[in-house]
Parts: structure tokens; sequence; C-alpha cells
């Protein structure tokens, strides 16, 4: 099952899409866009263009496990986007995927305005990548049980 990832910021966006097999999560973009109403578009557009079937919002939680406003404005996105969607629209941890986004990219040597450009983006992929993660330990799980 196709599925998109978001990592929701103030003025950029970034977008990850992984494969059929849940295998691969690889950055499709970065919205940039400040205007709630309009992204909550594009990110409808997005998920179609994609064919996804579930999309996961990061949400940023504090390294002591609290939430603080920047967690509440991704809630809302999800419940607004939930709203629009006919497909499963879920939260998702993301603490630190930025950092580890900005160290694969300094590790890649992509500095100045094109990891400015690419770094959200990178951020989506990395949740991307640990919700597939669980989802396959899950199945893996499910599968053991039986």
């Amino acid at each position: 099952m196709k599925i998109m990832a978001v990592d929701y910021g103030d003025s950029r966006t970034g977008l990850a899409v992984c494969d059929r097999t849940e295998f691969l999560a690889s950055p499709v973009g970065v919205l940039e866009e400040k205007n709630r109403a309009k992204l909550l578009e594009k990110l409808v557009y997005a998920s179609r263009e994609y064919d996804v079937k579930e999309v996961v919002i990061g949400l940023p939680k504090n390294m002591n496990g609290t939430e603080g406003p920047r967690a509440e404005k991704c809630r809302r996105l999800a419940t607004e986007l939930g709203n629009i969607l006919d497909i499963p629209v879920r939260l998702w941890d993301e603490r630190s995927s930025t950092v580890t986004a900005y160290q694969i990219l300094s590790g890649n040597d992509v500095y100045g305005k094109k990891r400015k450009q690419t770094v959200d983006g990178v951020a989506a992929a990395i949740i991307l990548e640990s919700y597939l993660a669980y989802r396959k330990n899950m199945a893996q799980k499910e599968g053991s049980a039986e």
C-alpha cells in the first residue's frame, strides 16, 4: 500500500511516499505554503496524485514525551485533512526527524540553499521509514502469534 508522510511546518511542509511494497520511502517534495487552507488543498491533491491509501503526519513531541504548541498544530492539520480525505490520516511520533535529516544532508555534503530546500522532504522520509518499520514489526508479531 502506498503511504504518504507529511512533515508539517509553518512555511514549508515536506512530503515523502513509499512504494506499494512499503519497502522504500522517498522524499517527493516540499510544499512552500503558509496559508493553512491552501496547504490542505495541496495535501489533498498530492494524496490523489500519488494514489496513497494512508497519510501519516509527523507529531513533534518533546524528548520527555510531552507535547507543545507545534504538536497541537499538527493534530489540527490531521483532523482537518481526515475530514476531507476518504483514507486514514494518522499521527506518528517524529522526535528528532529534522535533526536526523540535517545529519544525513551534512553527511552527503548538502549545504546552503539546496539543504534548506530538501531538509523537510528528507525529514518526511525519515518519519515514513519509522512508520513502515513499525508496520513491518507489527505484521511479524501478528504472523508469529498464529
